[in-house]
């Protein structure tokens, strides 16, 4: 029985079974066993060496990278090559784009990857077209848009965020708020520091023992799923955030545009007009979390033209010294810093300080 036959006939079995609290332990182990052959799928076992295919995924440019999701012929070559000035082939049959596409931006001084994918259709995450590529692809980029046709968009939306979820890619999610770690001894150590509605420990034990784990610390600091314990236990989750596109608005009313606009994570743009672009790169500026430094050379005016980007999390003047070179840190004596992080300017820090947007910093050595 293949792998695909045996998903459909736990996801059937999933969709009979009634949901009360007699059947939350089985369901939960459902889905751990669904989990589990999803994973199978993707990474297939055995080493029989494919032939080198063409390359598909693309060289890490730029401060952030950003994946253009969605299905054929909704508009994701005609926004890249207008925003980037990147020539992707565009046509009016379904298909066009059959690999990755690279485009870079400039955006407030940071260089952003675009990446156009090749469409996804419905069974992308059990191997169908290229959509294992697609997907994979779609898992290394720092923020995903998907291009949704204005026309016929939640049914799409749904579809998408289906294939994505399915393959571990959890969109505009926190990680679930679980402590989990396995030991060599000693069984499950189950304990919970808020009400639970649907978990309890034999829900637990049941999803644990369907990986085979038997001596395991868990700790549940918030009202948790089954589906969220299943998440942390595989462990290869990817939490990304996600704006959806509405294009070709240049076929809709104003009355509808309006209720548009009042959807979550939602720009609507006409990629074809160039419409609404500059909502669309500030939206992108503020789900990307980055903070830009400027440098300061010893006796000059600050550089404002390219300024050093770093990650929301990772604002040390530490992660700055390694961003530019990692023989830096060796030579660093104290960092001078003007800006918002700091109560006098300039202020003298060590490697831990903690920068914010736009701040200025100069460098002294031993």
């Amino acid at each position: 029985m293949s792998l695909l036959a045996k998903i459909a006939e736990i996801e059937a079995e999933m969709a009979r079974t009634q949901k009360n609290k007699a059947t939350s332990n089985h369901l939960g182990l459902l889905k751990a066993r669904l989990a589990k052959m999803r994973r199978e799928l993707i990474t297939p076992k055995g080493g029989s060496g494919g032939g080198a295919g063409e390359g598909f995924d693309v060289a890490k440019t730029g401060d952030a990278r950003i994946g253009f999701v969605g299905f054929p012929s909704v508009g994701k070559s005609t926004l890249l090559s207008n925003l980037a000035g990147v020539y992707s082939e565009v046509a009016a049959y379904e298909f066009t784009t059959l690999t990755t596409v690279p485009g870079v931006i400039r955006y407030k001084g940071a260089k952003i990857q675009l990446l156009d994918l090749p469409g996804i259709i419905e069974g992308a995450k059990d191997g169908k077209g290229r959509g294992r590529q697609v997907i994979a692809v779609a898992r290394t980029c720092n923020l995903i848009l998907i291009v949704l046709d204005v026309l016929k968009p939640l049914g799409h939306k749904k579809l998408i965020e289906h294939e994505l979820e399915g393959f571990g890619i959890r969109l505009n999610k926190q990680p679930p708020n679980i402590g989990f770690k396995k030991k060599d001894k000693g069984g499950i150590n189950f304990t919970v520091t808020c009400p639970q509605t649907e978990l309890d420990s034999d829900a637990v034990k049941s999803i644990l023992a369907e990986y085979k784990i038997h001596n395991a610390d868990i700790t549940l600091r918030g009202d948790c799923t089954a589906d969220d314990l299943i998440d942390v236990v595989e462990g290869n989750r990817v939490y990304l955030p996600c704006i959806y596109v509405l294009n070709k608005i240049d076929q809709i009313s104003i009355e509808e545009l309006d209720i548009i606009y009042k959807v979550p994570h939602c720009v609507p743009i006409s990629a074809h007009s160039r419409w609404n672009f500059d909502d669309l790169l500030e939206k992108m500026w503020d789900y990307l979390h980055l903070v830009r430094i400027y440098t300061k050379p010893k006796g000059q005016l600050p550089d404002y033209t390219s300024p050093v980007v770093l990650p929301t999390d990772h604002t040390t003047v530490e992660d700055f010294c390694l961003k530019i070179h990692k023989s830096l840190l060796k030579e660093l004596k104290y960092a001078l810093v003007w800006g918002a992080s700091v109560k006098h300017n300039p202020q003298k820090v060590g490697k831990d300080h903690l920068m914010e947007d736009e701040d200025v910093i100069q460098l002294v050595k031993k």
